[in-house]
This record gives structure tokens, sequence and C-alpha cells, in this order.
């Protein structure tokens, strides 16, 4: 079976654009592939979280992949700082990573722009951890968004260039599995572009009803179609967009036959959103506020999951010691 590999960065909760995103696509390849899910907590020292903030969004990163129908029966998953094996590796990567190639990339010199006064050492190396993380189960494969490629060719050149100079074929080159090709892309509540935790127009699997409600009822919309069958603007669109993944077709058909007669009512259309968004996000919300409450079961979840990162990435850690010429 092939060996996928994603990171999870402990960010803020999962909104419903991660959920139809990627997080619908882990659940079904946990049931095709051989999957490590990581929870990549060493990758967010780039902005310098306080210690109970790791903690803390470690703890709810767990517990929402877990209510979301992450089985840690069929596939991996672990806390990064669990597994010191990456770390080791990800030296060895340093050593043959290049400061040109590094301060190339995109991501970098786009944090270089946006946060100046903190431009370490950890950002410029973010793409060989990166790649640690991936090539040290020999992942054949990468779930990510078309964002990502070029960290995707960074890991793919370092693996590479890891064969070339010991002459090996050690490493497999992951390839890019890009999530948008199979996932539903969710709008934001803005009235453009996609769902999105820095653009502040999501809404969160955990989300109580009432603020599942005052969101949706502050969602951009216009004043409404002057004529029969006319194009729906972008905000307007991305309702009947979210509509159509979370309510009942006959739901969606009843507004936009409204809309189209130039009979709909914003207002009432955002109250049945809302309740459908609801009745969605509440069995979620129930199984995470669940989970966070039994300690014991997290707990176990990530020590297990740990035990069986750090044996398959123990194993290649000691071949690569020996193909370097170190004590394996």
């Amino acid at each position: 079976m092939e060996t996928v590999v994603s990171g999870i960065r402990p960010t803020g909760n999962l909104h419903l654009g991660n959920y139809f995103g990627a997080v619908k696509s882990f659940l079904q390849m946990q049931y095709e592939y051989d999957c490590f899910f990581f929870i990549a907590d060493w990758h967010s020292l780039t902005t310098h979280p306080r210690p109970g903030n790791i903690r803390n969004s470690v703890k709810k990163i767990l517990a929402e992949y877990l209510a979301c129908g992450i089985d840690p029966e069929k596939a991996v998953i672990y806390v990064q700082s669990d597994v010191p094996e990456v770390l080791e590796l990800y030296l060895y990567l340093n050593m043959n990573a290049y400061l040109g190639e590094l301060e190339r990339v995109t991501s970098f010199k786009e944090k270089v722009r946006s946060q100046p006064d903190n431009v370490n050492a950890g950002l410029l190396t973010y793409p060989t951890l990166m790649a640690a993380d991936v090539i040290i189960h020999k992942a054949v494969k990468v779930p990510v968004g078309k964002d990502q490629e070029q960290n995707m060719e960074m890991m793919r050149k370092y693996a590479r260039r890891f064969n070339q100079m010991y002459e090996v074929e050690f490493f497999p080159e992951p390839a890019s599995f890009h999530l948008s090709e199979k996932a539903v892309k969710v709008p934001g509540l803005d009235g453009s572009g996609k769902m999105g935790k820095s653009e502040g127009n999501a809404i969160y699997l955990i989300d109580d009803e009432k603020t599942i409600r005052q969101k949706v009822m502050k969602a951009v919309t216009d004043s409404g179609p002057v004529t029969p069958d006319s194009e729906k603007p972008e905000p307007v669109a991305n309702l009947f967009a979210m509509m159509e993944i979370v309510s009942e077709p006959s739901v969606h058909d009843f507004f936009n036959a409204k809309y189209n007669s130039c009979e709909i009512r914003y207002g009432d259309m955002k109250k049945q959103l809302a309740e459908d968004i609801n009745l969605f996000c509440a069995p979620i919300r129930e199984r995470i506020l669940a989970t966070l409450s039994d300690e014991d079961y997290m707990e176990r979840t990530a020590r297990r999951g740990a035990e069986k990162a750090r044996e398959s990435a123990a194993r290649t850690l000691r071949e690569v010691r020996k193909i370097i010429g170190f004590k394996a």
C-alpha cells in the first residue's frame, strides 16, 4: 500500500472549508493508503507562540480531527514533536540545502515582507523540515493545495539530492496530490473568495448555534435581482454555493426559483442556511466537545500514534545513518 503523509498546522479551529477540503479527502485516503497525519507544532514555532497556546492548539486540532472521523486504527495520527527522529533527518537535509535556493522560495520571501522583524532561520529552512516530515516515512504522495507546489518541488529536490550524493535509490520523490481536484471549495461569508481563518469569513465546526446564526445573517448580499433569471453577483452566488453543500436539493431549488422570479427574501434564505449549517455542524461539535473532555482517550491516541510514527521514522533513520557513514 502506498504511503501518504500530511501535516496539519495547529493554527485555530477547523472550519467548513477545511472539512469539505482536506478533512473529507483524509477520511477517504485512510482506507486507500498507508496514512500518516501529523500536527505540525514545530512548524508553528516560526511565529513564536506561547507554550500554553501550543499545548491548547495541539489538543484542539487532535480532538477535531478525531471527531471528524480520522480513525487511529486506520491512519497514524501524531504530534510532530513526539517524533524526534524527524529533527535528525532535518539536520542532514540542511547540510545539503543551499542558502540561495532557500532564499528564492516564494513563501519565505512573502514572510520577509510581512514580518520583517521576525525573519528567523526556521522560516528559511521551512522546506527542509517539511521534507524531513514526509520522506522520513518514505511517502510517495502528499495531499497539498496548489500553493504548496514550490515546497513540494524542494522536497523532491532534497530526496533526489540525497540519492545522488550517496549513490543510492533510497528516498522516493513524493508526488503532489492536489486536494483542489477532489475537494469542494467552500465560499466565505464576506462576499468573495473561499472560506479561511485569516480572512475572518469562516464558520468553525465548533461554533454554537447562536454564533452560526449571527455569522450567516451578516453575510454579504445585494439589494436583490431586478430582472428575472439575472446572473447572481459573487456574494449571492456564494450563499447559493454554500446552500448546495449543506442543504437539501429541494431547499436550494426553492430559493433559486425565488431568485429567478425576483421574489427572493435574503433574510429568509439566510435563516434557512443558518439552520442547515447548524444541523450539519451540531453532531460534529458534540463529538469535538466529547473528545476534548476525554483526556485519557486523547492521550492514548497521541501516544499510540507517536509509537507507530517513531517506529517508521527510526527504521528510515537507521538506514540513513548507515548510508551517510554514521553508526546505525
